[in-house]
């Protein structure tokens, strides 16, 4: 169960992004209703557009957890945990891979994206960046509602406010979605994850000399 989550968030993000990159030039945008909006840009950072040290860092960081995710994700399978637990750890695995795919190949394998022309694919290892330091590609945009700030209101008074405006991905979203289900319904077994590897640490322990003249 967890492969097949795993592999089908992974296609289903990279069609949509591939589709979004090779049909859209830069900062295009599908009006679909007055609240969702296909929107095509780049960033260099996490989900959501947010920005966190420099970009080789953040790709060996995302490189790590998403083995550690891998391992831990293995070892509840063999323990037989909750299918609903290892479907939502599955989607962070699978959307964080989603975004660590843009940035090991999308640099390799397309030209650098522009507003003027559209997106192709290159001969490998010709494209705009080298490995890990391509762009994420996010394309869902959701302006719920827009308004402007009372006058009143410091330092934002008459500023433009859009309800929900960072410009998402289908691997962000499902990192989303499963960090808030298993907030909701597992937050017990979060909480037992460092808990479980001490336990496992206590009955690997060997027995004491006292315990064992106990026992004879």
């Amino acid at each position: 169960m967890a492969v097949f989550v795993i592999l089908a968030i992974l296609l289903i993000d990279q069609v949509i992004k591939i589709w979004v990159k090779t049909s859209m030039t830069l900062h295009e945008s599908i009006h679909v209703t007055d609240w969702f909006y296909i929107t095509f840009i780049e960033n260099n950072g996490m989900a959501f557009g947010m920005q966190l040290g420099s970009k080789i860092v953040l790709s060996l960081f995302r490189v790590a957890a998403i083995a550690l995710l891998g391992y831990y994700i293995w070892h509840l399978v063999r323990q037989h945990a909750k299918t609903g637990y290892v479907i939502c750890l599955s989607m962070v695995l699978a959307g964080a891979a989603g975004n660590l795919i843009d940035c090991m190949f999308y640099g390799l394998v397309f030209n650098a994206s522009s507003p003027f022309y559209l997106s192709y694919f290159v001969p490998f290892g010709t494209g705009y960046a080298p490995f890990l330091m391509g762009k994420v590609v996010d394309m869902f945009y959701f302006p719920l509602f827009e308004t402007d700030w009372p006058s009143w209101v410091p330092f934002v008074g008459g500023d433009h406010f859009v309800f929900f405006s960072p410009v998402f991905n289908f691997a962000d979203a499902c990192i989303s979605v499963s960090v808030v289900w298993l907030l909701l319904f597992y937050h017990q077994e979060i909480s037992k994850i460092s808990l479980t590897q001490v336990a496992d640490q206590k009955d690997q322990k060997p027995e004491s000399p006292n315990e064992e003249k106990q026992e004879e």
